[in-house]
């Protein structure tokens, strides 16, 4: 038992490290706990190595116990805002600018189908645009594209 309380800090770092990668590599930062846990064996661990904490299991347990509840109580409320927050800005792909040729008339509420690499996605248009219109994608969403005429974007 002695070799566990000479390696305690470094027992501790190890864990915090391995709690840590968990939460983020395999959770995906969704749970927070062992996020906690986590930086409560790593600060415990620093404690001890400092000579700030006696390195005994009962030190390191309690230490880590209430280091999670206190990192809990001041870490939940930002975390769960950073993880609440949402970005709506539009996604700009290699698809968006995309010009070519309609093969078919497009209306709102009617589409085509166009093939471009290797993909047939769904044409719509906000506005009637007939076959034979040169058009440009100005918004790619999975399998559909949204397109506007050419000469209208220059007008």
């Amino acid at each position: 038992m002695a070799w566990l309380s000479a390696s305690l800090s470094g027992i501790l770092l190890f864990l915090g490290i391995a709690l840590l990668a968990v939460e983020m590599l395999v959770f995906g930062f969704s749970s927070f706990i062992l996020f906690f846990i986590g930086l409560a064996c790593l600060i415990t661990g620093l404690l001890m190595i400092l000579g700030l904490l006696v390195s005994s299991l009962t030190v390191a347990f309690g230490a880590v116990a209430i280091l999670s509840g206190l990192l809990a109580v001041l870490l939940w409320g930002p975390l769960k805002d950073m993880q609440n927050h949402v970005d709506n800005t539009p996604v700009g792909g290699d698809l968006v600018g995309h010009s070519f040729i309609l093969s078919g008339d497009v209306a709102p509420g009617q589409t085509i189908k166009y093939r471009y690499s290797g993909i047939e996605w769904r044409v719509k248009s906000e506005q009637p645009l007939p076959a034979g219109t040169e058009v440009e994608v100005i918004v790619a969403n999975v399998g559909e594209f949204t397109v506007a005429s050419v000469a209208s974007k220059e007008a």
